[in-house]
């Protein structure tokens, strides 16, 4: 288990009163009601599910077929991964992309072609150079006047610079670049190219979540006058199947946090587990990884639950003997607990009680231990921050930073969400996460640092409570704006991290480090304007409602 650093004695000075150190919670009820605890009656019929069969043999063959040129290739791919469907002919797409890779001349093609084939090849880790932009540019370095006109090759562009990675100056450049032009021809564009750049401009690819930008591009690819028939009535069939199963993984997890009464029980803490679910489809949202979404939305929803014990409601008293039991993880800790932590010290055990079962015939049980480690991580870094906010100490900002990146939990998610996705991870999987890798750490800095601006900006902590930023302000002397900015450059840089890692040959399969990249795109999707996890903002409202209530007409 992990070291234990929270063996401070109750009668240490840091001991609080009760009634005037409890601190008050208020957040706002879950917006959900009941409504997603039962599924839909309706299942896709037997004739529609035999069409979507046919379907997908028929966009195969497309995928594999010659085409006139690599671009009609290119855009084929992109609709496919667009749409959300590209999971079903992954070694298809992977071949045909390797082949444009080794065998296409890239030289004569145009912004478009080469910006979307840069893109492309990027998505799928290879290593092509960014110094095929350069013939786009003229002799004092600047973008040539015709690009500019090139309103599709503008947006291409733009879309392929978020696949960056460090020294990569041309796009640096270039990001700036196109948001200035895409912003000023927008209102002038007709539909449904207006309708692309206007979100792009709010939602990149590189950044969005899949299920959530298939849900758009759907509407948008119906109205191209190019659209492919067969792949769009696959990928809306296949939408609509998807969204059945996670509804019943929803209902059936909703049913789960309804017996646990949390709601009324523990009154103090957020009432967010549609929202976890989210987080969880997030991380994985292909049908094989229904357990693993299961466990790891139960996970969230406890370290939710957690950290609002820590942060929003004990006393520092009651916290000593709290994280000492779930360092300790035994069920006869429960007695040296008050009654309302009682509660959720059970539930934590049981759903990881539940983990091991499910992997036991498997003899995956040493998952649920590296899983557990990273919990016990979690709370003893809730603890530094309880005691540090009672003692009124000022860490330094790198101190505070340290902590903060481990209490943001994103290492411990990534952790978790690992054990249901079989045999593709190993025992050198978990000892590789636990070590810190690049990748996790590039994740865990975009989830720590926009939570810290939304919750900053957007004047979402509580009066007395200092955050990261703060820290920062005091400790260089800047402005909150200021602040902002390197926070935001971290985030950006944590990004060509992740950009980086994921270029072949990696460290660990694809699918692997997958994780912490769509672990980042949640944030990115959740946490651009506000606590939109805290708060069930307009983003993560509009989202769920689009992935998991309103089907596509077909």
């Amino acid at each position: 288990m992990a070291s234990q650093v929270s063996e401070i004695p109750s009668s240490s000075p840091l001991s609080s009163n009760k009634d005037e150190m409890r601190p008050k919670a208020d957040f706002p009820p879950s917006i959900w009601g009941d409504f997603f605890h039962n599924c839909p009656d309706k299942n896709i019929d037997a004739e529609t599910e035999k069409c979507h069969q046919q379907l997908k043999e028929e966009v195969r063959k497309m995928i594999v077929a010659p085409m006139a040129n690599s671009t009609q290739k290119l855009a084929f791919i992109d609709s496919v991964q667009r749409l959300g469907v590209s999971c079903h002919f992954t070694k298809e797409i992977e071949d045909e992309l390797e082949n444009i890779y080794h065998n296409d001349n890239d030289a004569e093609n145009d912004l478009y072609t080469t910006s979307l084939r840069f893109r492309l090849l990027r998505e799928h880790g290879f290593n092509v150079s960014c110094e095929v932009f350069n013939k786009f540019k003229d002799e004092q370095g600047n973008f040539k006047s015709s690009v500019t006109s090139d309103v599709r090759g503008l947006l291409e562009l733009y879309e392929a610079s978020y696949l960056r990675v460090h020294g990569e100056d041309i796009l640096d450049e270039t990001i700036s670049f196109t948001t200035n032009h895409l912003s000023l021809v927008v209102a002038s564009l007709d539909y449904p190219l207006s309708e692309q750049v206007s979100h792009a401009l709010k939602q990149s690819i590189r950044r969005g979540l899949p299920r959530v930008e298939a849900r758009h591009y759907l509407s948008v690819y119906q109205d191209i006058e190019s659209h492919n028939k067969a792949l769009l009535e696959f990928a809306k069939i296949g939408f609509n199947m998807l969204q059945l199963l996670h509804r019943k993984e929803l209902s059936e997890i909703c049913r789960w946090w309804n017996d646990l009464d949390f709601q009324r029980k523990l009154s103090y803490a957020r009432d967010r587990v549609v929202e976890c679910y989210f987080w969880a489809l997030g991380a994985y949202f292909e049908p094989q990884y229904s357990l693993g979404r299961k466990m790891l939305t139960k996970v969230i929803a406890m370290s939710s639950i957690i950290d609002d014990t820590y942060d929003s409601y004990a006393t520092y008293d009651e916290l000593i003997p709290y994280t000492s039991a779930i360092e300790r993880w035994e069920i006869k800790c429960i007695d040296q607990l008050p009654e309302y932590m009682k509660l959720s010290y059970k539930a934590l055990l049981d759903v990881y009680e539940e983990m091991e079962q499910l992997v036991a015939e498997h003899k995956r049980q040493y998952r649920v231990e590296y899983a557990k480690n990273a919990m016990i991580r979690l709370a003893q870094s809730y603890l530094v921050e309880a005691k540090w906010t009672l003692q009124n100490y000022k860490a330094s900002f790198e101190e505070f930073k340290t902590n903060a990146l481990s209490s943001c939990g994103y290492a411990m998610v990534t952790i978790t969400s690992f054990i249901g996705m079989g045999d593709i991870v190993t025992p050198e999987t978990f000892k590789w996460a636990a070590s810190d890798p690049k990748i996790i750490r590039a994740s865990t800095i975009i989830c720590r640092f926009m939570d810290d601006v939304a919750e900053h900006k957007f004047k979402h902590r509580k009066e007395d409570d200092w955050s990261v930023i703060d820290y920062y302000m005091e400790e260089y002397g800047v402005t909150a704006q200021e602040a902002y900015d390197v926070f935001n450059k971290h985030v950006e840089n944590a990004w060509k991290d992740i950009n980086q890692e994921l270029l072949k040959p990696t460290e660990m399969p694809t699918e692997v480090l997958n994780r912490s990249l769509n672990l980042a795109k949640v944030m990115d999707v959740v946490y651009k304007e506000g606590d939109a996890y805290t708060y069930t903002g307009k983003a993560i409202k509009d989202a769920i409602t689009a992935v998991l209530i309103e089907p596509v007409t077909l």
